[in-house]
């Protein structure tokens, strides 16, 4: 059982070094948090129904998970060549492209569950 208890504990050991490297390193991954934080004090504020909390976190987590992908992406090809290559490009590009489709989709979702409930806070 310990042996099984270290092996578990260093495989989250290694995750948790993945995710704060991703923090570290990258500015947008630091944006998107912050926006998320925002998104869910918003939800607290206007306390929003289950189902909206349920979209709203997908969409937070799953722009979180193609932030650390797209890391984990560009740094392997870093890795691979420092030269510039097209497909490296592509690669790069692609994952980057990834992150900004869950964002502008994040966004909308925000939209659909905020936007009525502040237009009605002011009116």
């Amino acid at each position: 059982m310990g042996k099984i208890r270290r092996k578990l504990t260093k495989s989250f050991s290694y995750a948790i070094d993945g995710i704060k490297y991703t923090i570290k390193s990258q500015p947008n991954m630091r944006i998107h948090l912050g926006v998320g934080t925002i998104a869910i004090a918003a939800g607290i504020a206007f306390r929003i129904a289950s189902y909206e909390w349920l979209a709203l976190v997908i969409v937070i987590f799953f722009v979180f998970i193609l932030e650390i992908l797209n890391t984990a992406i560009e740094t392997l090809v870093d890795l691979y060549t420092e030269d510039y290559h097209h497909l490296a490009k592509v690669a790069k590009d692609t994952a980057a492209g990834a992150v900004m489709v869950a964002a502008i989709m994040s966004v909308c979702v925000g939209l659909i569950i905020f936007l009525p409930k502040i237009v009605n806070w002011f009116f």
